[in-house]
């Protein structure tokens, strides 16, 4: 029987990196990764961010080839390939899979591929591809078990053209009309993806905006840009029926608008369920521990990751908090300092950096303007639009605006909003300065180089104590 000081159950990017700060701490450590494939790297690496990423940067390709007349460059008639997308998006996760590979051996990290279950607590039982099962001895134990796609209960998964986020990945032809139910990040990066090599997309959202986690004039700003680009737009709205074959999908969408409810027939030749996703909990060997699951199989966790038995503790979106890769690679470092002793500071989740990597970008910080009101705040707030900075035309790429929500009494940096050209780039800067607590005059005493994008933080500076300089 092996022995570890730490065996983390799951290989994403909470669960490589705990391994990883682990092995550096000086800790024996082993990690469980049940992939058939048996690659590193959970769903972020293989089926979530990393190829919808690089999907994504095929579609801005095209569309700045499309454009290119503009700048000076003629291109001819632009054509998708989508084998030759489908190689190269193989490629990047290939390298980025060996890579985690290659750090786990680097910091000698004994990997064990097959399905990791709690046996008792300080053993895991992992039972491989075989059905043989093997024991580790650990004297502590970190759940990374991840997400999964979450499924609506009356629309069935199996016709080929009803798809989720996995599915779609390896589409191999271009839908003529993808409706996408779910106007949060994922539904907005795939119809962003699709619009681009020459879908029709239909958007339905329920709630009554597109990315409703962000600042109400970021999602308005979306959505116009949305329209704008040809997107059919559906908020306030509800898919109720769904029929598939191999031809297409017929659909019934309701739509509210004030007191009145009106209901269309779509057809598409594809639909898109991203409606959110689901923590993977199931057999995980939980039964019996004092582990509190809640009915949606989210594990309740304290300020320091650890569950309610003692020496196991729970990372990333299986924990209910924002399922967001760079968050969960926290939780697992947090995680790790506390099993080495080392008594870290908890998480502020209110800092935590949201991306959307939709066309606009968007990413956040803190509080919208909304949420400040709400608890209490004098605020202040301030706009710089893209259109005008230098580095945003030569771009061509002028659209959107970076809003600095802040309060009057303190002048402190209360959030961050971005929409426009590299929005998920921009965002540390006000992260950091969210985490220094930096006041807005700070940010307009920080020097911003010209010509860049990031100059337009420091003009909404300018902006939220009423002095902005280049509008």
């Amino acid at each position: 029987m092996s022995q570890y000081d730490v065996v983390i159950i799951g290989s994403g990017p909470g669960g490589y990196v705990a391994a990883i700060h682990a092995a550096q701490s000086g800790l024996d450590t082993a990690i469980v990764e049940r992939d058939s494939t048996e690659r590193l790297g959970g769903t972020c690496l293989l089926r979530g961010c990393i190829p919808t990423k690089a999907m994504l940067h095929t579609a801005d390709m095209v569309e700045e080839m499309e454009k290119s007349e503009a700048i000076g460059i003629s291109t001819g008639d632009v054509e998708l390939s989508m084998e030759k997308m489908h190689a190269y998006k193989a490629k990047v996760v290939k390298k980025n899979a060996g890579g985690v590979k290659y750090l786990m051996k680097k910091n000698e990290i004994d990997v064990h591929f097959g399905h990791g279950r709690i046996a008792e607590p300080g053993k895991v039982d992992v039972e491989d591809k075989d059905g043989d099962t093997t024991t580790l001895e650990a004297k502590n134990i970190i759940l990374a078990t991840g997400s999964t796609c979450l499924h609506l209960p009356f629309i069935d998964m199996e016709p080929e053209r009803v798809l989720d986020s996995d599915r779609i990945l390896e589409l191999e032809e271009v839908p003529e009309h993808l409706v996408v139910i779910g106007a949060g990040a994922v539904g907005t990066e795939f119809a962003s993806i699709f619009l681009r090599y020459g879908s029709k997309i239909t958007l339905v959202e329920m709630i009554d905006r597109v990315l409703p986690g962000e600042d109400k004039a970021v999602s308005a700003a979306a959505q116009k840009s949305f329209e704008k680009q040809g997107m059919n737009v559906l908020v306030s709205s509800k898919v109720t029926d769904v029929k598939a074959d191999k031809d297409g999908v017929k659909l019934v969408v309701e739509t509210i608008d004030g007191d009145e409810t009106s209901s269309q027939n779509i057809e598409a030749s594809h639909l898109l369920v991203a409606a959110g996703r689901q923590p993977a909990t199931d057999d995980i060997g939980a039964e019996g521990l004092d582990i509190e699951i809640d009915d949606r199989g989210v594990i309740e966790v304290d300020e320091m990751m650890r569950t309610g038995e003692e020496g196991i503790y729970a990372i990333g979106d299986i924990t209910g908090s924002i399922w967001l890769a760079h968050l969960a690679s926290h939780e697992g470092i947090l995680a790790v300092d506390h099993i080495a002793g080392q008594d870290p500071r908890p998480i502020n989740y209110e800092l935590v950096p949201m991306c959307t990597y939709c066309a606009p970008e968007v990413a956040s910080v803190g509080l919208s303007e909304e949420e400040a009101e709400e608890r209490g705040y004098d605020v202040i707030t301030g706009e710089f639009p893209f259109s005008a900075i230098g580095k945003a035309a030569i771009l061509n790429k002028t659209e959107g605006f970076v809003k600095i929500v802040a309060e009057s009494k303190y002048d402190e940096v209360l959030g961050v909003h971005i929409i426009g050209p590299k929005a998920t780039e921009l965002i540390t800067e006000g992260t950091l300065a969210m985490e220094l607590e930096s006041t807005v005059a700070e940010l307009i005493q920080t020097i911003h180089p010209h010509p860049t994008l990031a100059e337009a933080v420091g003009e909404a500076a300018h902006a939220t104590l009423g002095h902005p300089i280049h509008i």
